[in-house]
């Protein structure tokens, strides 16, 4: 449990001195990852219940039922396989430095561990205080992105950067494109 609380503190004040020492990518930081991976999805009911009264008070829909207890642990694994995934394919495979030597296994558990600041969602209780969630997933991205820059050794931040933030940054591009008034035709 101490080894559990000083990840947890080291990860949220963004130690880089935690992403570089190997002992933290060993073998039962597997195990820590998914503890966490499974904690921050749980916790995450709570600022979703805010948003859900949010939804109710401006749309007047009633209750909104939340997921299940399962669906949240299910989804929470399956997202954490698939932005693993996305991360080794870009960062390793796509675009490696040539001093990158990783495997999945450590991208998976740097991402684990990316996910401490979403514990803090649990002091989002009212719906007043539903942009500390906004902060919080802010402050995963920058763990995430200072991690990685470590772990694949990349030689500037704006790379990880570039890495961890595209999906975001191509669906604002894309929200963007649907809002705005584009007309088909020719230009004379």
């Amino acid at each position: 449990m101490l080894e559990f609380l000083r990840i947890i503190f080291q990860v949220i004040t963004i130690k880089k001195s935690f992403f570089k020492n190997t002992k933290n990518f060993g073998e039962a930081s597997i195990y820590f990852a998914i503890l966490i991976i499974i904690i921050t999805g749980l916790l995450n009911l709570i600022p979703q219940k805010s948003l859900f009264e949010v939804i109710n008070l401006n749309y007047n829909l009633g209750v909104i039922k939340g997921p299940s207890i399962r669906n949240v642990v299910f989804f929470s694994i399956l997202f954490w396989i698939i932005k693993s995934s996305y991360i080794y394919f870009v960062g390793v495979v796509l675009f490696p430095n040539k001093k990158t030597h990783c495997n999945f296994r450590k991208i998976s558990i740097l991402v684990g561990y990316a996910n401490v600041p979403m514990l803090l969602n649990f002091l989002v209780f009212t719906p007043s205080l539903l942009f500390f969630a906004i902060i919080t997933y802010v402050w995963y991205n920058i763990s995430l992105i200072v991690g990685l820059n470590i772990i694949l050794n990349y030689n500037s931040i704006i790379k990880s950067t570039l890495v961890v933030l595209s999906p975001i940054i191509i669906l604002f591009i894309y929200i963007i494109s649907m809002r705005a008034p584009f007309t088909s035709g020719i230009i004379s």
